[in-house]
């Protein structure tokens, strides 16, 4: 793949501010920046309903009820959907979006493999993002209106299917060190961990040149 785009691929624990962090780092470089936005854009290349999309969302393979019967898609060349979708198949359709964004222009993209589906991307850096277990469960509490359990009950939750979904589509493991060029503990703040994504991003880039 030969691009100038430089892209920064943020993985996550739930409540650690990944999104957050990946969002500033995207405004500060005057990039897109892709989370939830990939489900509108895979939705809209495919011809297919975000709620497919939706459901499947960050989801293993899972399948999914399809009735989708004769679909076609230019996006999906000469591929047809009949009868039955499964996670897999959005999974691919998403991917796709993913490259070809890539190809267009640099941006930050949050979880969905993307770290995995760019893979040889010349200029990509793939950042890990976590944070202790009693920030991230005030944090969450506090935005969703729960108690400290029904907190801590959505963060196992929510990172149990982060981790099965990238171990599933990846060959490799979800929060190890080895996964990723750079692991942050957002502890440290947003803005100071955007300050240091910026640093490292020009210097990576600058050696893969």
């Amino acid at each position: 793949m030969k691009t100038k785009n430089y892209v920064i691929n943020i993985g996550r624990q739930f409540g650690s501010g990944g999104h957050e962090i990946g969002k500033r780092l995207a405004q500060r470089l005057n990039i897109s920046f892709y989370d939830k936005e990939l489900i509108s854009l895979a939705s809209q290349k495919s011809g297919l309903s975000k709620e497919f999309f939706e459901k499947a969302d960050e989801k293993a393979g899972l399948p999914l009820a399809g009735g989708l019967i004769g679909l076609r898609s230019t996006f999906m060349g000469d591929e047809y959907i009949d009868n039955y979708l499964g996670n897999e198949s959005l999974f691919k359709i998403q991917s796709d979006v993913i490259r070809e964004v890539s190809q267009n222009e640099s941006a930050v993209f949050v979880g969905r493999c993307a770290d995995y589906i760019l893979r040889d991307h010349p200029h990509a850096v793939n950042v890990f993002v976590s944070a202790d277990i009693t920030h991230r469960i005030r944090k969450v509490a506090e935005r969703n209106g729960l108690s400290a359990k029904k907190a801590k009950e959505l963060i196992d939750k929510t990172d149990k299917k982060r981790a099965s979904y990238y171990n599933y589509y990846s060959n490799k493991r979800w929060g190890s060190a080895e996964s990723y060029h750079l692991c942050l503990n957002s502890i440290i703040g947003i803005d100071s961990c955007v300050d240091v994504i910026e640093q490292y991003l020009k210097i990576k880039c600058k050696l893969d040149k």
